[in-house]
């Protein structure tokens, strides 16, 4: 398993990625399309539009739209669940808008957590692991299909037979894979047996003044350990893995008293992230660029080589000054 291109790229520096938060409005499409755009002009390395179909917007049907009105930017979902389209239809989606987008494409791919969710597309909601089992499936499947010759596969929980995506993905070898969640003992491994990126985020409450960032970036630092662990068993190069870090809400201002204000107008509860739903408050950086500026450097520290950083799609001062500010700091 080679290193893929983008992985080898890690050594001109730390690259950000922006996941983009979607209103559930009629206009939002259309106004993706040019925040789309500022993001590419803004240098960004990635956008990401996450995949919850119960609560927000299809990530295939926009990133299908940013590839028309963009060039350069790498497109993707930081996840997309297994459990909501059959592993070949996945592949079939992610192939055809690697090629769309002229090999663009990252493929995040999950197990799933929202239960209602998975109610909602009448889908098994099992435990953790053996959701983490169909991954397993779902990833194997995946790879194959996108081969030379027809791949049949019986997994516990999904199959395919005589499957083959034509015309096969873009990329040389294939679209990055991305593999989403922090879990040290079996999200980790599916990364080092599967992955071409892992993206993880610390559990501490991120606005709980008496946490330093030193203690933040440790439980950064040992998730990253935990990877090299099983790198190392499954005789993996350690470096074929791209390091990247995960900011569940990201609200930037000039002044700490104007980060404030936007964080006391942000209903969570309503927010079309359900991650932001669950965590509330307690997971938003409503900082100002030097307080970002901190953090990020703390969590380069410990070894992310890659930063995707969910935040509202409408809050273009956030993109601005993250790019402009934040990034150059942190990267130089």
């Amino acid at each position: 398993m080679a290193r893929h291109p983008w992985v080898s790229a890690a050594h001109k520096g730390i690259r950000w990625g922006v996941q983009l938060i979607v209103p559930n409005t009629r206009d939002a499409l259309p106004n993706l399309m040019q925040t789309g755009k500022l993001v590419e002009d803004l240098g960004y390395d990635a956008l990401f539009i996450f995949d919850h179909p119960a609560v927000h917007v299809d990530p295939w049907i926009c990133l299908s739209g940013l590839a028309t009105v963009t060039s350069r930017l790498r497109l993707g979902s930081a996840v997309n669940c297994v459990w909501y389209r059959h592993p070949a239809y996945l592949a079939r989606l992610a192939a055809d808008l690697d090629n769309l987008s002229q090999g663009r494409l990252i493929l995040g791919v999950g197990s799933g957590w929202l239960e209602r969710e998975f109610r909602a597309v009448d889908q098994p909601f099992h435990v953790i692991p053996v959701r983490q089992r169909g991954l397993d499936d779902a990833l194997t499947i995946i790879n194959g299909v996108w081969g030379p010759t027809p791949f049949t596969y019986k997994g516990e929980h999904f199959q395919t037979e005589a499957m083959q995506i034509e015309p096969d993905p873009y990329q040389t070898p294939h679209p990055p894979i991305l593999i989403g969640g922090s879990g040290e003992r079996t999200t980790l491994r599916q990364v080092a047996q599967y992955g071409d990126a892992c993206n993880v985020r610390e559990s501490l409450s991120i606005t709980d003044l008496t946490i330093t960032d030193d203690q933040r970036a440790a439980s950064v630092r040992r998730k990253f350990d935990a990877l090299h662990t099983h790198c190392d068993t499954l005789n993996r190069p350690y470096d074929d893995i791209l390091r990247t870090h995960f900011t569940l809400y990201l609200l930037l201002a000039p002044t700490e008293e104007e980060a404030a204000a936007k964080l006391a107008a942000l209903n969570t509860a309503e927010s079309t992230s359900p991650g932001t739903r669950r965590d509330g408050a307690t997971q938003v950086l409503a900082a100002t660029p030097e307080r970002a500026i901190a953090y990020y450097r703390a969590m380069a520290e410990a070894g992310s080589q890659y930063f995707v950083v969910q935040l509202d799609g409408t809050d273009h001062e956030t993109i601005r000054l993250l790019a402009e500010e934040v990034a150059p700091a942190v990267t130089g």
